[in-house]
């Protein structure tokens, strides 16, 4: 009787470890370029974020404090406006609102664009009726690289400029 050995074959040939590794870096390339295409999304993300996130902040604020503010006025500097002295219709990175209380009397408030050692930020500050005036109460924002108000036809407007260059309009009236 003859007997015949059989070979068991062990392992992949050539051809198929060859489409194994063509698969796997196919994959790999798809995955590399998700990621990129992830953090090119992440970038846009982070640059809009100030578009997305803190501007409408910032428009609910300004427009409550300017809604409310019976007169206002711009001027150049703090001092400026503490004193009531070189009013300005030109943009301005300062402006003075006077709301008036229940009981007749006025009250006034700044909001000021300005910088105080720690980065420019617009500020608000409560104008006390005798003293002098302290520290700002609170900022509304840290963000913006700039920040303008100006008067068209009575309508108090805030221009805004982002970190990015990007520019926001906001335009609000006194209370009538």
């Amino acid at each position: 009787m003859k007997t015949t050995v059989r070979h068991i074959r062990r392992g992949f040939t050539l051809i198929e470890l060859s489409v194994a590794l063509v698969m796997g870096i196919m994959i790999s390339a798809m995955v590399l370029a998700l990621f990129n295409q992830q953090l090119a999304f992440l970038n846009i993300y982070k640059t809009q974020d100030f578009l997305s996130e803190e501007a409408p902040i910032i428009s609910s604020y300004v427009g409550r404090m300017v809604g409310r503010a019976e007169r206002f006025r711009l001027h150049d500097s703090v001092s400026d406006a503490l004193s009531g002295a070189n009013p300005r219709l030109t943009p301005s990175p300062v402006v003075v609102l006077n709301y008036r209380q229940p009981d007749g009397s006025m009250r006034a408030s700044i909001l000021a664009f300005q910088n105080l050692g720690s980065g420019n930020a617009l500020y608000y500050y409560v104008v006390p009726e005798t003293g002098t005036l302290g520290a700002p109460q609170w900022y509304v924002t840290k963000k913006p690289s700039n920040v303008q108000f100006a008067m068209e036809q009575g309508i108090l407007r805030m221009i805004l400029t982002g970190p990015q260059g990007e520019s926001i309009t906001y335009s609000g009236s006194m209370q009538q």
